[in-house]
Formats: structure tokens, C-alpha cells, sequence
């Protein structure tokens, strides 16, 4: 009798395991054998197919008359040529709005408007594309970004994030950021406030995460605590769990913080994380007036991106299918008067040389 209850236990806590499993796993291995750095992603995200809409008609001509020559008010694309600028404009409708067609940005009477909000708002995320295209390349390459990357079709991208709103648990008072499982942390007991710690142009804010302890008791030189590496660990579960991934992806096994011995790709996403918080701090937040109530946050900000917006559970948006090739007015300068074109964002320095392995004993915390 104790024989058969302990096999039934077992087989419930076997479909209890298999109902905890979000599917069948692919492992790829991408450093030494026995060093433990093995990618491993979900199957059926690492082998799906992305519907990536076709160009709305074949790309023609970048000669003939320029767009602002022949449109009144074309602040961004009027650098390019009018057949090239109606043809964006098709794909950008079937990109953001593709059931209120262009009287979602336009008042049809008088397409030079900018009564309504949406056409202020596209055009500064115009800007921001071609600024992620010209000045970015380092984390996008030659692959680059359209609107679809982020909103696949709908009006506001599926994945975005708010300042958090202090709020209380009842008995316990005051959360402190803690104990509140959201998409921000990948659902964990960490920090909710990491994507405003680090994914914000706000110099009050904008931390690098450099929290890394050299030795393994406290000094006056190593003052750093468990509480502070929470939200850095909050940030890296956001980014495994947008791109699909595992620590190893862009980190050693060996060591987590030399970058000697880390994966190319971490030097990639160091980039990236730079990225967002100019497209946070520099487009998006900047529409602040401009957004209405619905679209902001509990704390009266405009809905932001993270690593989640674009990539969407895979390591490359959209599997790396090149989509902004077939959009050369997604390439200019960000504005279409050059004497008006603001400086490049200074560029990313190198990453900090570190040492080969760690010192003996030492306690060290992922750095990005």
C-alpha cells in the first residue's frame, strides 16, 4: 500500500514538474566543451516563422521631385523622393494602423494638419528610426528597424512599460519595489523600478550597472550590498526573457564580469541597453504633452520600450529577416533640413578592459 501511494506521488509531482515546463528546449553549445556555455532556447520560439508583411508595392524610383516640395508641412521625410515618401507612407499605415488607414494620423480634409496627436507623435518616431539606423548601427548593424519591428500592426506596441506607481500591501505597508511579480522582472521578486534605473535618458537615473564587489567581506572601499545588485538582476532576467535566451548567451560561465572572455554579443547588447535609454529619454518622453491620458503610465509618463518591444522572445527581431531594406527613406538623416540635423549621440566607449579571471575568493555580480 505505501508502495503504491509513494509511485502515485512520484507521478504527480512528475505532471506537477512537466505543467511547470514551457515547452521543449534546443540547446546549442557556443564556447568550450565542459565550460557550461550552452545557449538554450525554447523550440518553438527559436523556429518560428515571422510574418513579416511584404512591401505594399514594388519599391520605386529615388529620383524626381522631392517630397517637400510637393506636400506642405513634411518635416522628416521631405528629403526623399515623392514616389519613395507616399510609398513609406502605404507601409507605415499597414505597419501601425492598418484598419483606420491614414485618417489615423491625418485629418482627410487637410493632410497637413497636425491637429491630431498621432501625426506629432509618428513624426518624431520617424526621427527616431532613422536615428536608430544612421547612429545605432553598432547594435542593429546593417539590418536596421521599421515600424513593424516594434508595433507588428497595431497602434501601440505590445510590449511597454511604465514608470511604476509607489503604491502599498495593505498590512505590510510600502512595497519598496519588491514582492510584485510583473513582465519587467521576468515575474521574479525583484525590483520593478530596473527599467527606470537603467533603460532612461534621465541623468538622475541613468545608472550603469557596474555593481561588482572585488573582495569578500566589507571595506571602505568595497561598500556594495546584495540590495543593490536587485535591480541589476531585475534588468538581466528582462533581457533573457525578451530575447529567449540564457545568461550564456553574452556571458562566460568561467567568469561573469570579464569582457575579455565573454561572447561578441554582450558587447552588442551593451550597445543595445545604451540605445533604449536614448530612445526613451530623447523621442518618447519628450512626447509627454503630446500623448493622451490612455496612453501614459500611472505616473503620467508616455508608454516606453525595452529589449521586449523589439526582439519579442527572440535574440533577433523578427529572426534577422533584413526588413529595412526595402525602406531606403528609413535610412536619412533624422530630420530633412541638414543644417538642422542635431549631433550624432556620442558614441559608445569601448568596453572597460577587465581582468582575465577573477581575483581568488573574490564575489563578483554580472555587468553590462
Amino acid at each position: 500500500m505505501k508502495r503504491t501511494i509513494a509511485i502515485a506521488a512520484l507521478a504527480s509531482a512528475a505532471l506537477t514538474l512537466s505543467g511547470c515546463e514551457l515547452g521543449p528546449k534546443q540547446s546549442v553549445q557556443n564556447g568550450h566543451r565542459g565550460t557550461g556555455m550552452d545557449t538554450v532556447t525554447l523550440k518553438k520560439v527559436a523556429m518560428a516563422k515571422d510574418d513579416v508583411p511584404a512591401p505594399p508595392y514594388e519599391s520605386p524610383s529615388t529620383e524626381g521631385p522631392r517630397a517637400r516640395e510637393v506636400y506642405q508641412n513634411v518635416q522628416v521625410l521631405g528629403d526623399v523622393s515623392e514616389e519613395q515618401f507616399t510609398y513609406t507612407m502605404a507601409a507605415i499605415t499597414a505597419w501601425v494602423a492598418p484598419e483606420k488607414g491614414c485618417n489615423y494620423c491625418h485629418n482627410p480634409e487637410n493632410m497637413a494638419s497636425d491637429e491630431i496627436y498621432t501625426k506629432v507623435a509618428a513624426r518624431k518616431m520617424l526621427q527616431m528610426t532613422r536615428n536608430i539606423n544612421q547612429n545605432w548601427t553598432k547594435h542593429v548593424a546593417t539590418t536596421g528597424v521599421t515600424c513593424w519591428t516594434c508595433h507588428r500592426g497595431n497602434a501601440i506596441p505590445a510590449n511597454y512599460w511604465a514608470l511604476p506607481e509607489p503604491g502599498t500591501n495593505g498590512i505590510i505597508g510600502n512595497r519598496h519595489g519588491q514582492n510584485q511579480p510583473l513582465p519587467a522582472s521576468a515575474y521574479s521578486s525583484l525590483p520593478n523600478a530596473s527599467l527606470a534605473l537603467y533603460l532612461t535618458g534621465d541623468p538622475k537615473t541613468d545608472k550603469s550597472i557596474r555593481v561588482v564587489s572585488d573582495g569578500m567581506h566589507p571595506t571602505t572601499a568595497n561598500k556594495l550590498s546584495v540590495k543593490e545588485t536587485e535591480p541589476q538582476y531585475a534588468l538581466m532576467n528582462h533581457i533573457s526573457t525578451s530575447l529567449g535566451v540564457n545568461c550564456t548567451f553574452c556571458h562566460n560561465a568561467q567568469a561573469f564580469k570579464p569582457w575579455n572572455i565573454s561572447t561578441p554579443k554582450r558587447a552588442t547588447a551593451w550597445y543595445g541597453l545604451r540605445m533604449v535609454r536614448d530612445i526613451n529619454g530623447q523621442y518618447i518622453s519628450t512626447l509627454k504633452d503630446v500623448f493622451p491620458a490612455h496612453r501614459k503610465g500611472p505616473m503620467g509618463d508616455p508608454f516606453k520600450v525595452s529589449c521586449a518591444t523589439c526582439h519579442q522572445g527572440k535574440s533577433k527581431p523578427m529572426g534577422g529577416y533584413k526588413m529595412a531594406k526595402d525602406y531606403p527613406a528609413l535610412w536619412g538623416s533624422p530630420t530633412a533640413t541638414p543644417a538642422a540635423v542635431p549631433a550624432a549621440p556620442a558614441a559608445a566607449p569601448a568596453a572597460p578592459a577587465e581582468p582575465a579571471a577573477p581575483v581568488a575568493g573574490a564575489v563578483t555580480t554580472a555587468t553590462h
